[in-house]
This record gives structure tokens, C-alpha cells and sequence, in this order.
């Protein structure tokens, strides 16, 4: 069972975040980093650069975060906002020690823990083993919009 059950964490006050309908490239599911590539949501990696976006649940369809898009299902990907709290998916293995690590594009969507030269996302804003055997969502800050929503994708 997942550790958070949505994906947008708040605050409440706020309105919700913009988002883009798209087909999905792959399975993708809820938490993960996405791009756009040819018209549709492809899971982000190691090599992104240029704008993200967060796959959310399925509301529409009421899924939760555990069950993922399939293959061209529409994908809703939403646009960060850097004064929310979002809920994102790191890899089994990921051993996020300290609030504030800087998170970067990993393999298959997931975040992982930035080097100095790579393109930081989003920082953790808990601290948080990975430990369990699969990968599972984290509370994360995105990094300020001007760092990576500006450059190509």
C-alpha cells in the first residue's frame, strides 16, 4: 500500500495545479516524472533535460496512486509549482538521509539524488529510506521554475 494517497500534498488554500492530458508512451505510474516526446507522456530519465511533469492519480477514472497508466490511456501530467508539496516516486535503494536533498531525473521516472552537474527537479522534504523492495512516492518541494522549465525539452 502506498505511503501517501495523492499526489498533489498541498497546502489546501492553494488552487490546484495546471495540468496536460496526454497519451502515455509507456506504463507510467502516479508519482512519476514524465516529458513530453512526440505528442505524448514519456517517462522522464537520466539524460532529461528541459521541463518535467508529475504524473497524478486518475481521479477521473477514481484510480489510486499505486494503479498505473497504461500504454496510450491519457495521461494526466501536472505542471510543478515550486511553493507546493507533491508526492513522487524514488527507486528501491534510494536512501534519502537529510531534508532539502536535491533530486534529480533518474531511470524509469524516478527521482534520484542530484550530482553537482545534473539537473535538479525538485528537493526531498522528508527524510526517507527506501528500503521496502519496490519503489515508493516521497513528500518532494520542486526545484524553483526558472531552473528547469526554461530550457528545451
Amino acid at each position: 500500500m502506498a505511503r501517501y494517497s495523492k499526489i498533489i500534498l498541498g497546502p489546501a488554500r492553494k488552487n490546484d495545479p495546471q495540468v496536460l492530458e496526454l497519451a502515455a508512451a509507456a506504463s507510467t505510474k502516479p508519482g512519476c516524472l514524465v516529458v513530453v516526446t512526440s505528442g505524448k507522456f514519456a517517462l522522464a530519465g537520466a539524460a532529461t533535460v528541459g521541463k518535467v511533469w508529475l504524473a497524478q492519480e486518475n481521479y477521473l477514472s477514481m484510480q489510486g496512486v499505486d494503479t498505473a497508466y497504461d500504454t496510450d490511456d491519457r495521461v494526466l501530467g501536472i505542471e510543478m509549482q515550486d511553493d507546493v508539496l507533491y508526492a513522487a516516486r524514488i527507486a528501491t535503494g534510494v536512501n534519502i538521509t537529510a531534508i532539502g536533498t536535491a533530486l534529480t531525473p533518474a531511470a524509469n521516472g524516478m527521482l534520484g539524488i542530484a550530482a553537482t552537474s545534473d539537473l535538479v527537479v525538485a528537493y526531498a522534504d522528508e527524510v526517507f529510506n527506501n528500503n521496502t523492495g519496490s519503489d515508493q512516492l516521497i513528500r518532494i518541494r520542486p526545484a524553483a521554475s526558472a531552473s528547469y522549465l526554461s530550457a528545451a525539452t
